[in-house]
């Protein structure tokens, strides 16, 4: 009832109706709702919308804009012309750019901007699909229980990143690119897993981070073939393989930080640039590339990122705990405490796996036997390490309130933990597993929707729903829904 096709395309069909829905909702909470006036960074007033259709795009899509979104679009659309531009990764304006110049047919009814907005709604509401449907692919694989890789599958639809899946962010393609590599490592082709790994580097930073996934699963085979083959040439060729997989995963982050080297600390390398961004890079205090040549030129290793992330925006190891910021720890809360919560059931149950880092085997011969499914499965440790690595460094040097979009974007623990709790506690699920599930005609009435769709059953029968799958559904629909009213209109979210 929930493998196969059934489920891929039950899940496709809800990712897309979620991605709708985002779009017409953040269309009506910009169009009700006035922009807050945020110190976010702007740039030059842009040539006001003359034609019809630039005001129709821009009245609808406007609030997929704005805060770090104007980042993207700047860097899409003049490239990497101040310091402060790479703190964000060439990954994401590159398939803007793309995409708008797909729409090069229509430059005589769109402008640039206008251009640049489709592509942000078109390509990112196509990667959130893509990514649910990797997810689900994935969730198969490793967790080996079709029914929790479903509903994990059908809670990232409901994505408490929502808005960041939809807006000019890069969380979209990033996750994308991530649950399609962890899905090809789990199928044994890790030179294509390694490849999308070190595309997603290119997209997001903390892509670096992923090189675990190919390290661990290099060491386990390892270990798998030291009492059948040669432990000498084995081990060469695991260092080998070790060191590849840094080289290939760390090299888009290398080529990004030596193109910036090029750009501001080798003589010469000044380019023209409008005035009215030079003015505004005066006014806001913006380095530019032809001036004083920065401080982090003269480090033993010059990373550009490092130093915007410490200089322009505070970035560093417990910065961010002020009594001030006790709301932004709030808000992160829920994210943070799910994330716990799944490190302390997993840890509790497979110490010695733990122990062991996942390479061991266990001390239970009928573990052995019939290792258990579903978040429990010994294949899950290596991701759950990952989000507990990933929650770690969030907490503690970080903008703590950013940790909802930087796990739920990366990590499947987000969205395995949930749905091994609902299919744990959840009674009303369990009369699911006597209804047969058949395609059902286009006209289908709402409750005959929900019984092909776990989610909208507990959604339709809330009231009887247990306080945990209340509370799970309750905090996921909350952050899907604040994002899209607060984010799309200039106002503090996570």
């Amino acid at each position: 009832m929930w493998a196969g096709d059934l489920a891929r395309k039950e899940v496709l069909r809800f990712a897309v109706s979620c991605r709708i829905l985002t779009l017409m909702l953040q269309a009506l909470f910009n169009a009700i709702i006035p922009d807050h006036q945020a110190e976010a960074f702007t740039p030059p007033p842009r040539q006001v919308p003359s034609g019809p259709v630039d005001r129709l795009v821009e009245g609808l899509l406007s609030g997929l804009s704005h805060w770090d979104a104007e980042h993207f679009l700047f860097i899409a659309e003049h490239g990497y012309l101040y310091e402060h531009n790479f703190a964000f990764f060439p990954g994401f304006p590159l398939t803007l750019l793309v995409g708008s110049e797909l729409l090069r047919p229509l430059r005589g009814l769109l402008s640039q901007r206008s251009c640049l907005l489709i592509s942000i709604a078109l390509l990112n509401s196509l990667f959130s699909v893509l990514a649910a449907v990797a997810l689900h692919d994935l969730g198969c694989l490793v967790l080996r229980c079709p029914r929790q890789a479903f509903y994990a599958a059908l809670l990232f639809c409901l994505s408490p990143a929502n808005v960041f899946l939809a807006a000019g962010y890069s969380e979209a393609l990033f996750a994308l690119l991530t649950f399609s590599a962890m899905g090809q490592l789990e199928r044994g082709r890790a030179w294509t897993g390694g490849l999308l790994f070190a595309l997603a580097t290119g997209v997001r930073s903390n892509g670096l981070v992923s090189v675990g996934f190919l390290l661990h699963s290099q060491c386990r085979a390892f270990f798998f073939s030291l009492m059948v083959l040669n432990p000498l040439k084995q081990l060469v060729k695991l260092m080998a393989s070790l060191c590849l997989s840094v080289v290939l995963l760390g090299l888009p982050f290398a080529l990004f930080q030596y193109y910036a080297y090029t750009q501001f600390c080798l003589p010469g390398s000044a380019r023209s640039i409008p005035e009215p961004l030079v003015k505004l890079a005066v006014d806001k205090g913006y380095r530019i590339a032809g001036g004083n040549e920065p401080l982090w030129c003269s480090w033993d290793l010059p990373l550009v990122y490092s130093y915007v992330q410490d200089v322009y925006w505070n970035v560093g190891f417990l910065r961010y705990y002020e009594l001030r910021q006790v709301p932004n720890f709030l808000l992160a809360a829920p994210v943070a405490i799910l994330v716990a919560w799944a490190t302390w059931t997993y840890v509790s149950t497979h110490p010695w796996l733990c122990l062991t880092l996942g390479l061991g085997r266990s001390k239970n011969s009928k573990t052995l036997e019939k290792p258990p499914s579903g978040f429990l499965s010994p294949q899950v440790f290596v991701y759950l390490v990952h989000a507990a690595v990933l929650l770690l460094f969030g907490s503690l040097c970080m903008h703590v309130q950013v940790l909802t979009r930087f796990l739920g974007s990366s990590s499947p623990v987000v969205y395995w933990f949930p749905a091994h709790l609902l299919l744990d506690q959840e009674p009303l699920l369990r009369t699911l597993e006597t209804v047969p599930w058949k395609p059902v005609a286009q006209d289908f009435p709402p409750v005959q929707e929900a019984s092909r769709n776990p989610i909208m059953h507990l959604l339709y029968h809330w009231k009887t729903c247990s306080p945990v799958t209340r509370y799970i559904l309750g905090y996921f629909l909350t952050y899907w829904l604040l994002g899209l009213l607060l984010h799309c209109n200039f106002l503090p979210w996570t």
